[in-house]
Formats: structure tokens, sequence, C-alpha cells
């Protein structure tokens, strides 16, 4: 069975989802406060957790990190307000999705499910990404190191502040240099499953991206390239 943590300060939402996820035969641990949410995943160990982004003393981002310093396990993100910047934010944190109140209790169970299923299926074949070795920690060019066993970005030899969604869409494309992938297979690739967010995620990312390791260079043979009407790729003439 299932264990899926909800952590949300509103109890009728959570005896709401309690039920339907009961009902569907997952097992549902709460939390009510931002203090006791991690002490609670560490606890509970749970397949997959629902944050609430607006939490009594520590807020979903704060636990989002925390989580995400220990664990890899998926993190839908739910809340109350509209603001774009608090979605890719969340995202750039870690969590794997966001829904946004007030919603449909089945909807956020199919999504759910579909990052349960995406988990399942990439464990069973145990391939993360396609051609990439699982050994293949870090990717070196001129000027350029990313190392993803430290979660480490080097541009001439300076360490660059990348959250670590963005590394990890840099390692991917620079683990393919010339290789020009859609959006929709970076999401895939990178964030794990099919999201259900916009490709615009993508687009947000690419620029942050851009903006801190291609300046910061002092001779860049390499950057993010957008290919127009297909998406991006890592263009470098150092393979």
């Amino acid at each position: 069975m299932k264990k899926v943590l909800v952590v949300d300060d509103d109890p009728n939402i959570v005896e709401v989802l309690r039920l339907y996820f009961d009902k569907d035969g997952f097992a549902v641990i709460s939390c009510l406060t931002g203090e006791r949410a991690f002490e609670t995943f560490i606890s509970s160990a749970p397949d997959l957790v629902v944050l609430d982004l607006m939490l009594p003393g520590k807020d979903g981002y704060d636990i989002c990190r925390e989580i995400r310093k220990v664990s890899d396990t998926p993190i839908i993100m739910l809340t109350a307000r509209t603001d774009t910047l608090d979605k890719v934010v969340g995202l750039e944190l870690g969590a794997d999705d966001y829904v946004q109140k007030p919603f449909e209790p089945k909807e956020l169970l199919a999504r759910v499910k579909a990052v349960l299923r995406r988990v399942e299926k990439r464990e069973e074949s145990g391939l993360a990404v396609p051609e990439v070795s699982e050994a293949a920690e870090v990717v070196s060019f001129k000027g350029l190191t990313i190392d993803k066993a430290r979660y480490a970005v080097l541009v001439d030899d300076q360490e660059i502040d990348m959250p670590p969604k963005e590394l990890e869409l840099l390692f991917f494309l620079a683990s393919h240099p010339n290789r020009v992938f859609t959006r929709e297979l970076l999401l895939e690739n990178v964030w794990g499953y099919d999201f259900y967010g916009e490709s615009r995620t993508v687009d947000v990312h690419v620029k942050r991206i851009r903006e801190k390791i291609e300046d910061a260079s002092r001779e860049v043979n390499w950057q993010i390239k957008t290919v127009w009407g297909v998406g991006y790729k890592f263009e470098t003439t150092l393979v």
C-alpha cells in the first residue's frame, strides 16, 4: 500500500483527501503545521507528499527545501495563490507538480497516481534518462563543470549558485551535446514524469541558467540554444 503524507493546516481538506485516498487504497498520514512536517516525513517515509504552500510557522517552501536535502520523494504543492512566480519558485526548489486551490479531489488523486506510475516505471527500467549512464555524475567542458553528485556548477572555476531543477536541466542538456529536445521531453526527463504544468516552466529555467553561466564565463564555447518551433539544445564545438 502506497503512503501519502498530506501537509495542510485546513483539517477539512485533510479529511476530504483522506476519504478519497483511503477509498483508492492509499494510506494517508497527515500533518497540520510546518514545524512538524519534516519530522513527520522522516518518521513516516511516504511515497509522495502533498504539501500546502501557506502553512503556519514554516511554509511549504521551507519544507520542500528540507525534504530535497535528503530525499527525491515526489512533492505536489497546493496553493490558494495565483502568482506564477510562486509556482516557478516551488518548482525550482524541487516540487514535482503544483495544484491551485480550490481543486477537485479526483483531479489531485489522478495527478498523484500519474506521478507514482512514472516513478515506478523509471525504477523498474533502471533508466533515469536515455543514453546517459547512471554512473555519469560530472559533465565538463572548457570553462564549465556540472557536478551532479555535489550539486555544484563551476564556471571558470567559480561556483555558481543554482537551484536543483536548474542544475538538473543543465546537466541533462550538457550530457547530450548538440542534440535537440522538445520542452515536453525535457519536462519528462528532468522532472521525471509527464508534468501537468505549462511548458513555459522550461523556458523560465533556461532563461535563468543562461543568465548565470553565459554571463559568468569569459570565453563561451557553449550555449543553450533555442531551436525555434522545436525546443532547446546544449550547443558546443568541444565534443
